[in-house]
């Protein structure tokens, strides 16, 4: 196959946003050539046809021209819902060979499941990237099964490098990467909402709330970014004994802030692996339904 990422054929099982965040970062960061990137779906022809002419790729639901362009595909991309998993790789499981390389995107799915399923010993990348990807600012983990060599190792860490940052962790840490950065980007969003909403009980308007609460998040995100230091750090320069910041920092103590966010990160993690365990293997009466 193909060394490098601008010659390699990709191929995404699934088109939605998270694919769509994949492929434009890879164009936009002229990390791969348009017309080497093929999606596919069931039967959706308006967002094929979007995906067309937005990105100038290859885009199809037709059986026989997927099944080209997973044969030719140098890297595939599984980027399905996980409720759609078993009929999917039922399909895809004759058109796969063990030259090629599989990245997974689907949460919870393990590695060992994967192959399971599609009866292979190809080589595969398990990922968790997260929204913020549509933007190029994800967070993605990553764990390589033992078959994936190094070459393969660069390809997958440079496709997910064009959408933000990459951490390669062992499979089993994946679950909890999930819990951080994979569902994360909604636990700031809830904190922002609350900020949000208190500044209207306040009595600011809606915009002034919105756009002070927001900066601040920012501003916060980008001094971490910036000083390198450790947040605990930063938070105490800004807390000043007896202060404003002591008081609302002791409010939220009180609620058990910090034990909130490590549930949320926790459940989170721990819903990932239910999710990836209630994939059941296709039964004979399944397969042929």
């Amino acid at each position: 196959m193909s060394t490098t990422l601008s010659q390699a054929k990709i191929a995404f099982v699934g088109a939605g946003s998270m694919a769509e965040a994949i492929i434009r970062g890879l164009i936009e960061t002229k990390v791969a050539e348009p017309q080497n990137l093929y999606v596919m779906n069931r039967s959706d022809q308006n967002r094929l046809a979007f995906l067309r002419s937005e990105y100038g790729l290859q885009a199809t639901s037709d059986n026989q021209t997927k099944e080209t362009f997973l044969r030719e595909a140098d890297v595939v991309v599984l980027c399905m819902k996980p409720k759609d998993v078993v009929t999917s790789f039922a399909e895809l499981q004759p058109l796969l060979n063990e030259k090629q390389l599989l990245v997974s995107v689907i949460a919870g799915l393990s590695i060992a499941k994967t192959e399971a399923l599609l009866q292979t010993a190809m080589p595969i990348v398990r990922t968790m990237p997260n929204t913020s990807s549509t933007i190029g600012l994800g967070a993605t983990g990553m764990s390589f099964s033992a078959k994936v060599n190094d070459t393969f190792k660069q390809l997958a860490t440079q496709m997910f490098e064009a959408v933000g940052i990459v951490t390669i962790v062992e499979e089993e840490k994946m679950e909890i990467v999930t819990g951080v950065s994979g569902s994360g980007p909604a636990y700031v969003y809830y904190f922002m909402e609350a900020m949000i909403k208190a500044a209207i009980e306040g009595g600011l308007t809606e915009e002034d709330a919105r756009q002070l609460t927001l900066q601040t998040v920012l501003g916060a995100a980008h001094m971490v970014e910036h000083t390198q230091e450790n947040p605990a750090e930063l938070r105490r320069k800004v807390t000043s004994p007896n202060g404003a910041t002591q008081a609302s920092i002791e409010a939220l103590d009180r609620f058990q802030f910090s034990e909130a966010v490590a549930q949320a990160v926790f459940r989170s993690a721990e819903r990932a692996k239910e999710m990836g365990e209630q994939i059941a293997a296709p039964s004979p009466i399944a397969k042929s339904s």
